[in-house]
């Protein structure tokens, strides 16, 4: 077994040590030794006193540190002794700190906050939301999120700008926002930064999203829409659109086993996880709706979409399938939508008279007055079959020609 002692180490000595049976030690001098593991391994260690006890200390592996590294940090080390303090006790508490600071980075933060609103959030909120979030990890992801000022922020929110992205960086301060506040909520910040950079991004233009609404155009549109020659899904997602006025992610995601044709009164049960306000919606079906599905299910009726993908059944079709067709209908983005039917049946539903709290719960609109909402979730339901089956036979009439539209009842005072 080599001798354990020493007066002195080389690198040559310890680079050449192997191991044995059992560990053992080579000792350089002040207390710093090297110990060869069982396996080969070698770790420099450090006996010191303190407060009257002996103690040791890891300095790292060989050859990662080298003999003279080693002994670099020997010697700050019994410095530290010196002055009275503990070196171990200290790096045992740098540690705990670094562990901290990454537990509270900006990034580590966010991405609990977003854990959390998983069950809040629809799934393509949830991924928008991650999306926006992770412009802001390119910033300053790996910072302690206490330690980010607002020209920090700002610095950032100015790189998307610079794209031309003005919306989005609007929408990246606004998530930033959520989660500082929920640091603020948590005792990992005191404040939150995006409060002040109040006017200092570019203002966003607000837009509304294009719709026909004029009966003379709804007319036209409803006869192109008929007229369509693509694929029958597509031909029936289109016909749908208007009837249903759903949003275009949850007419897409339509699943058979949400549709109950055959009741007395038939009607799509949208899941709650689909929902955007994690509400289950309900949909009651006018009898232009159920004969469109009776035919489509002899199509796609096997598997579990309504309207699955082209290239897998496993899948709704694409995002972009309705608005696709409406462009090579000659409706450019300008002029109609996918979404645009929401608008277009809100507008013509109020022009003709119907109740507008029956018309937003129709729309899933969430209710801001808090109390209100309690009380309408499950209000209307009744007068919503009576208005979606009213709107159906409104939109034949357009389309076969009558243009002339008259009030369905009388508008509430």
């Amino acid at each position: 077994m080599p001798n354990p002692r020493s007066t002195g180490l080389t690198d040559t000595r310890v680079r050449q040590a192997k191991a044995d049976a059992k560990p053992y030690n080579l000792y350089d001098t002040a207390g710093l030794y090297v110990t060869i593991a069982t396996t080969g391994a070698k770790w420099w260690r450090l006996k010191f006193q303190h407060a009257g006890k002996e103690k040791r200390m890891g300095l790292g592996a060989y050859p990662e540190v080298s003999l003279a590294e080693a002994r670099s940090r020997r010697d700050a080390a019994r410095a530290v002794v010196r002055d009275g303090r503990d070196p171990a006790a200290e790096r045992k508490g740098e540690r705990q700190r670094a562990a901290l600071s990454a537990a509270t980075t900006f990034k580590a933060v966010a991405e609990e906050w977003l854990d959390k609103q998983r069950q809040r959030l629809a799934a393509v909120t949830q991924a928008k939301a991650e999306w926006l979030l992770g412009m802001a990890y390119a910033g300053f992801g790996a910072r302690p999120i206490a330690e980010i000022a607002a020209p920090e922020v700002l610095a950032m929110l100015r790189g998307i700008e610079a794209r031309g992205t003005h919306e989005t960086a609007s929408r990246v301060k606004q998530r930033i926002g959520q989660v500082f506040r929920y640091a603020i909520a948590t005792g990992r910040a005191e404040r939150d930064p995006t409060a002040d950079l109040r006017g200092a991004l570019t203002p966003v233009v607000s837009k509304s999203r294009a719709a026909v609404t004029h009966p003379d155009d709804v007319a036209v549109l409803l006869r192109a829409l008929y007229a369509y020659e693509g694929q029958p899904t597509t031909c029936a997602a289109l016909k749908l659109a208007p009837l249903l006025f759903a949003r275009p992610g949850n007419l897409r995601a339509m699943e058979w086993c949400e549709l109950d044709l055959d009741a007395e009164e038939p009607e799509w049960r949208i899941p709650a996880g689909k929902m955007k306000m994690r509400d289950e919606h309900v949909v009651p079906l006018p009898t232009q709706a159920v004969a469109i599905l009776r035919a489509l299910h002899a199509l796609t009726g096997r598997g579990p979409y309504c309207f699955p993908g082209l290239r897998t059944a496993g899948r709704p079709m694409s995002e972009n399938t309705v608005n696709a067709a409406l462009r090579r209908l000659g409706f450019d983005k300008d002029t109609m939508t996918g979404h645009g039917f929401r608008a277009m049946a809100s507008t013509r539903l109020n022009e003709m008279g119907w109740s507008p709290d029956v018309i937003e719960r129709q729309l899933a609109h969430a209710e801001r007055n808090k109390v209100r909402a309690a009380y309408n979730r499950a209000q209307y339901l009744g007068e919503r079959r009576k208005m979606m089956q009213a709107w159906a036979d409104c939109l034949d009439r357009l389309r076969e020609g009558e243009n002339k539209v008259v009030p369905i009842r009388r508008k509430r005072a």
